[in-house]
């Protein structure tokens, strides 16, 4: 399952989907202003894989310095190509 994130991380959509995601064991893909997840405090406890936006992070100021480890950066058409391979897909919170 993939969950896609829109939302900030301080608004109950973003906090919604993050906590569905961890609790499905899903993986997620952060865009807008779910970026906001890739920085390291925000992700603990999450297991799954962690696709990150490219394009949205840098819109948004993130620096590589700014992003957790392990996370894959991604552009739009590498979206596109997860969401045909996925099972299941759910958002955008």
């Amino acid at each position: 399952m993939l969950v896609l994130i829109k939302s900030a991380p301080d608004t109950p959509e973003g906090r919604r989907g993050f906590k569905l995601a961890r609790d499905m064991a899903a993986d997620i893909c952060l865009l807008q202003n779910g970026v906001y997840f890739a920085q390291p405090e925000r992700l603990e406890g999450f297991c799954g894989t962690v696709y990150l936006l490219r394009e949205d992070a840098r819109m948004r100021g993130l620096k590589e310095a700014d992003i957790a480890r392990d996370i894959k950066e991604i552009d739009y058409m590498d979206l596109v190509d997860l969401m045909v391979d996925e099972d299941q897909v759910v958002g955008l919170f």
